[in-house]
C-alpha cells in the first residue's frame, strides 16, 4: 500500500480542534489530494480503565500504554449506556439513543428518525471517499443494511483487516476492529494464550469495597485484570500489522471500551463502574505536534469520539450531533448523562447525571423492583456467591444494600468523598441544594431532549423491519 501524501501538522491540528473556517473551506476534493488520514476504532468490550497508563499496575499493559504516549489520554471519559447496543448506537449514529429511541438493549428492528437514515457514521465517511469496515460486534439498536455502512463484508480477521479492502488505492479508511475485552473470560478462545495469569493476592490490592473478599469474587477480579492483559496483547498485534504495512504513521487511533466489566455494579448499571471507560486517541507526529503524551482531567463523553474523528477527516459535523468534537478550542461539557433502560429480559428505568465536580445523581423510576434482577447473568457464579452471602448475612452494610429487595427514588453520591458511591447522599441536609440543582437538571434533560424512556416500548411491525 501507498501513503496518500500527509497533511501538514498544523493543518490537521486546525481541522481537529474545530476549527470550521479551515475545514469547511477545502473542498473534498483538495483534501484528497491533499491526503487524509485512516481512522480506526480498537473498540473494546467490557472494560474499565484499570491500565498502567491510567495508573494501575495490577497487569502490565505496553501496548496501551504507548498509545497514550503517542497521543492524549483522557482521564475521565464515561459511556451513555452501561451495556452495549445502546451505548453502540449512540456512538455510530452521534446521538443520545434516549433520542432516537435506541435505548432499550438489543431491539434492534427500530427504525431510525428520517433525517439519521443514511447519516450514519459510517456512511458519512463513505459519501466522502473514505472505505469502511468493522471486524467483529456492531450491536446497534436499529434496523439497517450492512453495505449501506460498510465498503467491505464483516472482516473475521482481527489484525488487519484493512487488507481485506477491495478499494483501498482509492482512498483512506474508517474501521473499527471488536476486541472481546472482558468477554475473553467467557469465549471460546478462552484466555489460554495468556503465559501469566493475575493472582488473587494481587487482585485484591484493588478490589472494590462494595466486593467482599471472597474466592469467588477475587477470582473474577483477577479475571478481568487477565482479559485486559489479553487485549493488550491484541493490540500490540494490530500496531505491528499496522507498521508492516506501512501504515502507522498514517492512521489515528482511538482506543475505547463500551462499558466497564461485566461484574455487578458495573455492568447494566448508572454507577462508575458501568460507565467509567478508558479512552486514548493516538496521533502520529506527522498530523499533530502539540498535544502528544498529554492527559485531559475534565469529563468527557465516549459519544464523543465521532464528531472527533469526523473533524480529523476533514468531514462536516452534522448539526444534529449532540457528540462534539473533544479538540474544539470551546470543547466542554458540564455534565454527562447516561440512561439504563430495558436490558436483556429486565425492564427498567434509570438516569444519572454527573457534574465535573464530582456530583452524582442517579433517578430510579422502577422502585417497585430492586436493584439486581433474575436474568441470564443471574446463573453466574459470582451473581449466585453474592446473593447467597447477603442471604446469609456475611456482607458489610456497604456492600448489602445493592442485594436488597429495596432501592430508594433518588441517589446522591460525592464523588470526592465518596468514590465507590456507598453513602447514598440523597436524605443530608448537607447536600440538599445540589440534590435540588441535579434534579432540576435531569428534567430538564428529559423534556428539552423527549427521552424516549418516558414512554412504553413499541415492537415495529415485520414489514417494517430492515436490516
Amino acid at each position: 500500500m501507498q501513503h496518500p501524501r500527509r497533511l501538514s501538522w498544523r493543518v490537521l491540528s486546525l481541522l481537529a480542534s474545530g476549527v470550521t473556517a479551515v475545514a469547511v473551506s477545502v473542498p473534498l476534493a483538495q483534501a484528497e489530494a491533499m491526503g487524509r488520514p485512516n481512522i480506526l476504532w480498537l473498540y473494546i468490550e467490557d472494560m474499565n480503565p484499570s491500565l498502567g497508563c491510567y495508573g494501575d499496575s495490577t497487569v502490565t499493559t505496553p501496548h496501551m500504554d504507548s498509545l497514550a504516549k503517542q497521543g492524549v489520554l483522557f482521564e475521565k471519559c464515561f459511556v451513555t449506556a452501561p451495556v452495549c447496543s445502546p451505548c453502540r448506537s449512540a456512538i455510530i449514529t452521534g446521538r443520545m439513543q434516549t433520542t432516537i429511541g435506541a435505548h432499550n438493549h438489543r431491539s434492534g428492528s427500530n427504525r431510525l428518525p428520517e433525517y439519521l437514515r443514511g447519516h450514519t457514521l459510517p456512511e458519512l465517511f463513505r459519501k466522502n471517499g473514505y472505505n469502511t469496515f468493522n471486524a467483529g460486534k456492531d450491536d446497534y439498536n436499529f434496523s439497517y443494511r450492512y453495505g449501506d455502512l460498510y465498503s467491505t463484508k464483516a472482516a473475521k480477521n482481527r489484525v488487519s483487516p484493512w487488507r481485506g479492502l477491495k478499494r483501498v488505492k482509492a482512498g483512506p479508511f474508517f474501521g473499527q476492529i471488536q476486541l472481546r475485552g472482558g468477554k475473553s473470560v467467557f469465549g471460546k478462545e478462552g484466555l489460554a494464550a495468556l503465559k501469566k495469569r493475575t493472582s488473587l493476592a494481587d487482585a485484591e490490592k484493588t478490589l472494590p469495597p462494595y466486593y467482599p473478599r471472597d474466592p469467588i469474587i477475587l477470582k473474577h477480579w483477577a479475571l478481568h485484570y487477565d482479559a485486559i492483559r489479553m487485549t493488550d496483547m491484541h493490540v500490540g498485534k494490530i500496531l505491528q500489522a499496522l507498521k508492516e504495512d506501512g501504515l502507522l504513521e498514517n492512521t489515528i487511533i482511538f482506543c475505547f471500551s463500551d462499558h466497564g466489566c461485566y461484574m455487578p455494579r458495573h455492568k447494566q448499571f448508572c454507577y462508575e463502574g458501568g460507565l467509567h471507560v478508558p479512552l486514548i486517541i493516538s496521533i502520529p507526529k506527522e498530523y499533530a505536534k502539540a498535544g502528544r503524551s498529554s492527559r485531559r482531567k475534565e469529563i468527557v463523553s465516549a459519544m464523543d469520539v465521532s464528531a472527533t474523528s469526523l473533524a480529523f477527516a476533514n468531514i462536516k459535523i452534522p448539526h444534529w450531533y449532540d457528540s462534539k468534537n473533544l479538540f474544539a478550542p470551546d470543547y466542554k461539557r458540564e455534565f454527562v448523562i447516561a440512561a439504563k433502560d430495558r436490558m436483556d429480559s429486565t425492564v427498567d428505568r434509570v438516569r444519572s447525571i454527573r457534574t465535573a465536580g464530582g456530583i452524582k445523581y442517579i433517578r430510579n423510576f422502577m422502585t417497585d423492583r430492586p436493584y439486581w434482577q433474575e436474568n441470564f447473568r443471574s446463573k453466574r457464579d459470582y451473581a449466585k456467591r453474592m446473593v447467597q452471602l447477603y442471604r446469609e448475612k456475611k456482607l458489610t452494610p456497604g456492600q448489602a444494600w445493592f442485594w436488597g429487595p429495596d432501592r430508594p427514588s433518588e441517589e446522591l453520591y460525592d464523588l470526592n468523598k465518596d468514590p465507590y458511591e456507598l453513602h447514598n447522599r440523597a436524605d443530608d441536609p448537607e447536600y440538599r441544594a445540589q440534590l435540588r440543582q441535579m434534579r432540576a437538571q435531569l428534567d430538564k434533560w428529559v423534556k428539552e431532549t423527549d427521552d424516549k424512556g418516558q414512554y412504553p416500548e413499541e415492537r415495529v411491525p415485520k414489514e417494517d423491519r430492515k436490516g
